[in-house]
């Protein structure tokens, strides 16, 4: 799914990173709609990774707070940046939705230590579905009103409300954060001939640069009002989480104890 020149670039850039920065990257992966399944020809490339620095980078007292991020302007279609693992870790356990996207992402740069096994054994202990539901359901909502209710749309933007819709469908069904593949989620649809509509939209973004504008498509707009209009019922308990705490130190104090062994 990505070509070997452009992963040996983001592999190169990644490692300039780490030097410029004095930090270890314990995990970089695709995100956006590359690792989604439904990219276009010429989409952006966003990588994003995990890093971790020196034991002694935690111990320093500063004037004012550290910077846990790492961020890079786009060039040449490479958007990079990444997250402090301490930063990452404190997100997990507040189900943050990109964090765990990031950590499911097929599409794996470098994974050259134990973080992402350890926080995916973590991820049913940890993960809260309420927290899910509603993030997903707001995601559809906003991308549906602000951008499929005219009479000409931009027909990409489908996708960006029917994912989020079929993972609500996930969570309600197993209970267990969403698969980000938009693929591994179609199997939530048992009418054939909605899915043969979304199949050749879907053919149609990736076969094209840029899809622009076109015609809503009946079918789908009348499945995601009913899903809408059906989600907004939803009130999802608060699922028991255990306290997790201890484990999410373990993991960083392990990634540290990786740095200072690199």
């Amino acid at each position: 799914m990505i070509s070997p020149d452009v992963r040996a670039e983001i592999l190169s850039r990644i490692r300039n990173a780490e030097a410029e920065h004095d930090v270890r990257v314990l995990l970089a992966v695709e995100s956006g709609s590359r690792a989604w399944g439904f990219e276009s020809p010429n989409s952006d490339y966003d990588a994003r990774f995990i890093y971790v620095h020196s034991r002694d980078w935690y111990l320093s007292v500063g004037l004012e707070e550290q910077r846990d991020v790492i961020e890079y302007p786009i060039v040449d279609d490479i958007d990079l940046n990444g997250w402090d693992v301490r930063k990452a870790l404190r997100l997990f356990w507040k189900s943050n939705p990109a964090f765990v996207e990031w950590i499911q992402s097929p599409i794996i740069y470098i994974e050259s230590t134990s973080f992402a096994e350890d926080v995916r054994r973590l991820m049913p202990d940890v993960y809260s579905w309420e927290s899910g539901i509603h993030h997903y359901r707001s995601m559809a909502k906003t991308n549906f009103r602000g951008y499929l209710k005219g009479d000409l749309v931009p027909l990409k933007k489908y996708f960006y409300v029917l994912r989020p819709l079929l993972a609500v469908r996930w969570l309600e069904r197993y209970g267990t954060a969403a698969p980000i593949e938009f693929g591994k989620l179609l199997h939530l649809i048992d009418d054939q001939l909605l899915l043969a509509d979304i199949d050749a939209l879907l053919t149609r973004k990736r076969a094209a640069p840029e899809m622009g504008s076109g015609l809503p498509v009946a079918s789908i707009n009348a499945y995601i009002e009913r899903e809408l209009e059906r989600v907004e019922t939803l009130t999802p308990a608060s699922s028991p989480r255990r306290d997790m705490l201890l484990s999410l130190n373990d993991i960083f104090h392990r990634s540290l104890q990786q740095m200072a062994g690199n």
